[in-house]
């Protein structure tokens, strides 16, 4: 082939390249939640939740993993005593992985009403559930975190979709509010994915559960690997790769948590996301098959597709760049990239305190997250990301009235 037939054939690759690569971020981020919206609309239902006296309520085990928490673990306990459920009927569990702070001790002044387990060599958040959920009865376990203040009426909320035996996980309303004079606005990017899992949940595709506040059934779950990240995703989905049982949402059992008010803390807590997430493709990839009905279409598209798009933003950039010598519009196209990346994230460093003007943070929370993803693929790849998980700073946001 002559040289300038070997050139044309890979502008044309570049070119595929590129749209491709644009076609693929746009779908992630714009046209999936539109298209979810719609099949929603046309054949989603709502599931009504069951009647169900307190004599029919099941045992519930409240269990909180917890690793050096002494700020927070009185007044979380304070807080799931006073959940309205019968005290007959609900164990609460603090698991503590190897806690070298006065979270043991502080939980120990609540005996009687609080059971502990103390685990003197850190294994990681998965490996801690594993264990902890291998000593307790109870029909259903609600997993839950330290940092995570629940309504009162939150466990009844779950707990009564377990009376459709059909039921095998129930996922919580986790509202996340940011401290006071933070500068994070994840809270904003997280109404997006709850409008997300909305949708999904009515087409029966709920992918997961969120961490401080999810309900498994005992007999469905199914222990996750001692090393997995992503437990809040994985533990549901491999109830149901493993027993084909629902997964709900319920936007009335309400968890609160406050988001960490520096950037570097939620970027590092995104990178750990983001390493789960690649990780767990490895674990629930039999869910792509598309004999699995809606649930195969909601994980490629609002998982995979999402956990790709940083090597789709590189490709549209790296293409632009082969191809802007020839025609402008890639010139303009990977210069417009550029600035955009690196206006968004100076805008994460510039206070914003309008409430009109805020809504332009959600251009850093777009590039942080994709960077995060990407730096959580080699961490992943790499070994360096694993089930142990690091405490992120927060303080006690306010608790509401149910």
């Amino acid at each position: 082939m002559e040289i300038g037939g070997v050139k044309d054939s890979m502008k044309i690759v570049a070119h595929l390249i590129f749209w491709l690569c644009v076609a693929a971020v746009g779908y992630a981020y714009a046209v999936y939640p539109a298209l979810i919206f719609c099949l929603a609309r046309w054949f989603g239902r709502r599931p009504a939740p069951p009647e169900v006296g307190d004599e029919n309520l099941p045992t519930v085990a409240l269990l909180i993993a917890a690793h050096n928490e002494e700020a927070v673990i009185k007044r979380r306990i304070a807080n799931a005593l006073d959940l309205d459920y019968p005290a007959d009927r609900l164990q609460i569990v603090i698991a503590s992985d190897a806690s070298d702070d006065r979270t043991v001790e502080i939980a120990g002044r609540f005996s009687g009403r609080v059971r502990v387990l103390d685990y003197p060599i850190r294994r990681g958040k998965a490996a801690t559930l594993n264990a902890s959920i291998l000593q307790l009865s109870s029909e259903i376990i609600v997993l839950s975190d330290a940092n995570t203040w629940t309504d009162r009426t939150a466990l009844r909320d779950l707990v009564r979709w377990f009376a459709d035996g059909k039921v095998g996980a129930v996922c919580g309303k986790l509202i996340l509010t940011d401290p006071a004079g933070g500068s994070n606005v994840d809270d904003l990017y997280w109404r997006y994915e709850t409008f997300l899992k909305k949708c999904e949940g009515s087409l029966g595709a709920l992918l997961g559960c969120n961490g401080g506040l999810c309900a498994v059934r005992r007999g469905a779950f199914v222990p996750p690997p001692p090393q997995t990240i992503a437990d809040d995703f994985v533990i549901p989905l491999l109830a149901k790769l493993r027993h084909g049982c629902a997964i709900i949402y319920d936007a009335s059992a309400v968890g609160r948590e406050e988001t960490p008010a520096r950037m570097r803390e939620e970027f590092d807590r995104r990178v750990r996301i983001g390493a789960g997430g690649f990780q767990a493709i490895s674990m629930l990839w039999r869910l792509l098959n598309p004999l699995r009905g809606w649930i195969a279409f909601t994980f490629f598209s609002h998982k995979v597709m999402r956990w790709l798009c940083p090597f789709f933003m590189c490709g549209a950039w790296v293409s632009a760049l082969l191809l802007s010598g020839t025609d402008n519009i890639y010139r303009w196209a990977m210069f417009a990239q550029a600035c955009f990346y690196a206006i968004s994230l100076m805008l994460g460093l510039v206070p914003i305190r309008s409430r009109i003007l805020r809504p332009l943070r959600l251009a850093t929370m777009f590039t942080t997250i994709n960077a995060a993803l990407l730096l959580g693929f080699f961490m992943w790849t790499g070994g360096s990301q694993r089930g142990i998980w690091r405490r992120t700073e927060r303080t006690e946001p306010v608790l509401q009235a149910a």
